[in-house]
């Protein structure tokens, strides 16, 4: 096992998967298709939220997930960062004390400063002290990328991160995520149904439908030659709905 994020899940029920692929250190993966083609339960089983049937997630040569060896590595012992589609933020925490929460493992006198330089980072100066209900949609996206962050993760997992807002809030935000991923050197999957999502943020793209890859390759080339009609259908279906 290598360096990266590898990934092999196979199960017929209850959620039909059979799902192999590989993400590069620094390198964006994105899971493209319909609702129900197992997108999101392929994200959670690398987070171990979700616990296979069958299969290997490996990432930087330590195992997290082994069918035949029934070995499961709890969620909190992966280094994942999760962005979930509904940000999932503590709403009784502010934002600063969102993003701390995920550095339990730090000295407690380090966390603040720790968490305050992220929310910098996310251009969230000044509002650290807001509770998620008082701000926008926009800014509980950037929290919640934070907070992700702040479990110095070996992979960020994001699922459709900007379905929740504006068209003109999910550009900046996808601007911001771009000059962000220049200096992350971590493997990256985002699930979305949005083809520019994909263009803008993706190195890589799989096609999945029923729980399968349809097609995989770099985005460019498999959104020039769909492999199938099938493909070139749910590739157009994607744009429909973004």
């Amino acid at each position: 096992m290598g360096e990266g994020l590898s990934v092999r899940l196979r199960q017929d029920a209850p959620i039909p998967l059979d799902v192999t692929f590989s993400v590069a250190p620094g390198e964006a993966m994105a899971l493209v298709g319909p609702s129900g083609s197992g997108k999101t339960t392929t994200l959670r089983a690398i987070a171990g939220l979700y616990r296979p049937a069958e299969g290997h997630i490996a990432c930087n040569g330590t195992t997290w997930f082994d069918g035949a060896a029934n070995a499961n590595m709890p969620a909190r012992q992966r280094r994942a960062g999760l962005v979930f589609q509904s940000y999932a933020l503590f709403p009784h925490l502010t934002a600063l004390a969102n993003v701390m929460e995920a550095l339990s493992d730090m000295p407690r006198a380090a966390r603040r400063d720790a968490a305050m330089a992220l929310l910098a980072r996310l251009h969230l100066d000044g509002l650290e002290d807001r509770r998620p209900a008082q701000l926008s949609g926009g800014e509980q996206q950037r929290v919640a990328v934070a907070r992700a962050l702040a479990r110095r993760p070996d992979v960020l997992l994001l699922d459709e991160p900007f379905s929740a807002v504006d068209r003109v809030t999910r550009r900046k935000l996808r601007r911001e995520l771009v000059e962000l991923r220049r200096d992350l050197p971590m493997p990256v999957v985002l699930v979305t149904h949005d083809l520019d999502d994909v263009t803008r943020l993706a190195d890589r793209l799989c096609v999945m439908h029923r729980g399968r890859i349809l097609q995989s390759g770099g985005v460019a080339e498999v959104m020039a030659r769909p492999a199938s009609a099938e493909v070139a259908e749910l590739l157009d279906l994607a744009d429909d709905d973004a």
